[in-house]
């Protein structure tokens, strides 16, 4: 009877890791890193940024990330962020969907491994 229940539950998480796994290619173009939106001042003291109340220069985009260990930043149009924002969002998305494929492998790995030692002890 355990078997049969057993069977049953890997059959769902098998089903339930393909459709996890249906989603994956319309994710699009996937990046690291962060992007940032910055207001500065000049070191103009006369400028408006230094005035009371100050009006600072911007917005900028940057970009930051880590390539072989190294911090590397790039600034950006307001239309690169955008690009990147979105990239990022769909890098997100793809690791919530490994990390859900992860945890219904690890429950059907575990059914299918107690199938292997209840055969040995039967066998």
């Amino acid at each position: 009877m355990r078997r049969a229940s057993s069977t049953g539950q890997l059959a769902e998480y098998e089903r339930r890791y393909t459709e996890i796994a249906r989603q994956l290619p319309s994710i699009g173009l996937i990046s690291s890193g962060s992007v940032t939106r910055r207001f500065t001042r000049c070191g103009t003291a006369s400028c408006r940024c230094h005035a009371d109340p100050p009006k600072l220069h911007g917005p900028y985009f940057q970009w930051t990330t880590k390539v072989q260990g190294k911090t590397v930043t790039r600034r950006l149009s307001p239309a690169e962020a955008a690009l990147y924002e979105e990239w990022i969002a769909n890098d997100r998305q793809l690791r919530g969907l490994v990390e859900q494929m992860r945890e219904v492998a690890a429950k059907a790995a575990e059914l299918k491994l107690r199938e292997v030692a209840s055969r040995e002890v039967e066998g």
